[in-house]
């Protein structure tokens, strides 16, 4: 199966006034990395993947069930957006909705908007306040 040139779902190209992107997911990352890696991305609201300008950040923040987590497949797929250059920002450890005690974890909103300043700030120089 070939990957769409395009999203087809996606609305005419403007500027582009972008400087990040941050991925944020809940437990259908599982469902997601895989995509992401094999980069079979026609899943509307996931192809802008596809279509970001690799010169920007992308971060991503990945959040799942502790055994979807600790799964090798999950390390292999993690291990492969960072290859893109993709900046992860970890998931934490804490007692999760399902109940389970242990990483999958959403990091905190602090912890992401500080990890996203920080980047831009690498990136290009934006003010840090």
């Amino acid at each position: 199966m070939e990957p769409k040139a395009s999203c087809p779902t996606a609305a005419p190209l403007v500027e582009r006034k972008f400087h990040v992107l941050v991925g944020v997911t809940g437990s259908v990352a599982a469902l997601k990395s895989p995509l992401l890696v094999s980069k079979l991305l026609d899943i509307p609201g996931t192809c802008v993947i596809r279509a970001w300008d690799r010169s920007k950040p992308l971060l991503f923040c990945p959040a799942m069930n502790t055994a979807m987590w600790e799964h090798p497949i999950t390390a292999q797929q993690v291990d492969q957006l960072k290859a893109f250059g993709y900046v992860e920002i970890p998931c934490v450890a804490k007692k999760l909705v399902c109940g389970d005690e242990g990483l999958g974890a959403m990091a905190e909103v602090g912890t992401i908007v500080d990890k996203v300043k920080e980047v831009l700030f690498q990136h290009s120089g934006f003010q840090q306040s």
